[in-house]
């Protein structure tokens, strides 16, 4: 699995609308009915990549304190499940049963998704205002499996409290760390650049 940063779209991108399965109930759910009124995380992960497991009580956490201040957070798998089994929309509700996710938890099956957001990695974090602008997209906070720094969360923290209260973020944004997504063959990107 290559280590791959995100491409980093850039800011005050309007984000890309999307109509997916929810891995959790297979209802179909869009990007209008997930939304926050205050503003909205959306997540590019999988069930197995070592990146996302490491953070992943964590994430759930969070997406648990930013919905005080009306963030709601959706993550989406994009990876190619013929030739990653182990991401397929049943082991994703197994995994969202098991850490109790308090998010829709969807499947882009096409990854027209993925590639509308220009995501690169699992985890990829993108964080919308009220207007659906970027507005922060980098990582969680600088844990990663091997080495000993805490999982906080604080990056992505900072960036949800600074948007609740309506101030500036800042200008220099860390990209995410993360496996690269799985693209099926002939989905690869071709129009930004994923290492």
């Amino acid at each position: 699995m290559a280590r791959t940063e995100s491409y980093m779209l850039p800011l005050n991108t309007k984000a890309p609308h999307f109509s997916l399965s929810n891995g959790i109930d297979q209802n179909q759910l869009n990007l209008e009915q997930v939304k926050g009124s205050s503003g909205t995380l959306i997540i590019f992960m999988c069930n197995h990549c070592p990146y996302v497991l490491h953070l992943l009580d964590k994430i759930v956490e969070v997406s648990r304190q930013i919905k005080v201040w009306d963030i709601n957070t959706v993550a989406i798998s994009s990876n190619d499940v013929d030739n990653y089994p182990d991401d397929c929309p049943e082991l994703m509700q197994q995994l969202a049963l098991e850490k109790s996710f308090g998010f829709p938890y969807l499947y882009d099956a096409t990854q027209e998704v993925a590639l509308a957001y220009e995501a690169a990695c699992t985890p990829d974090f993108y964080l919308f205002d009220q207007s659906l602008k970027l507005v922060y997209r980098g990582r969680f906070d600088d844990s990663r499996p091997k080495n000993d720094n805490p999982v906080t969360g604080k990056d992505l923290i900072d960036a949800c409290m600074k948007l609740s209260k309506g101030m500036a973020q800042v200008t220099h944004q860390i990209p995410s760390l993360g496996c690269n997504i799985k693209w099926k063959l002939g989905n690869e990107p071709k129009g930004f650049s994923i290492q």
